[in-house]
């Protein structure tokens, strides 16, 4: 199994319109094959002192794939470039950690 953490921080005040984009855009990767898990998520209200916050403009996807095949086949479907192409100019920085299990 892949996971995968991404970091996604838009412009300011663009997160809801990135987030609807991506909405739009997850039954299309859940069907994909190898889609274990694909979700976006954002801070948690009330969590006090120990969480450490993203803040109002990011949200983070949490991913899981069954192999590397089944992600770098995710990668390029046209579906996520038609994403990228509707999102690029609200982002302003995208980090992406893909994990094997540490077992």
């Amino acid at each position: 199994m892949i996971h995968v953490i991404a970091i996604i921080t838009a412009k300011p005040g663009m997160r809801d319109a990135i987030l609807q984009e991506f909405r739009s855009n997850m039954p299309a990767v859940h069907a994909e094959q190898g889609c274990i898990e694909y979700a976006p998520a954002v801070d948690a209200d009330g969590m006090g002192g120990f969480q450490t916050a993203f803040g109002p403009d990011t949200f983070v996807v949490v991913e899981k794939w069954e192999s590397k095949d089944a992600l770098k086949a995710h990668a390029a479907a046209p579906h996520m470039a038609a994403y990228a192409a509707k999102t690029r100019d609200m982002i302003a920085t995208r980090v992406i950690h893909v994990l094997s299990p540490a077992g």
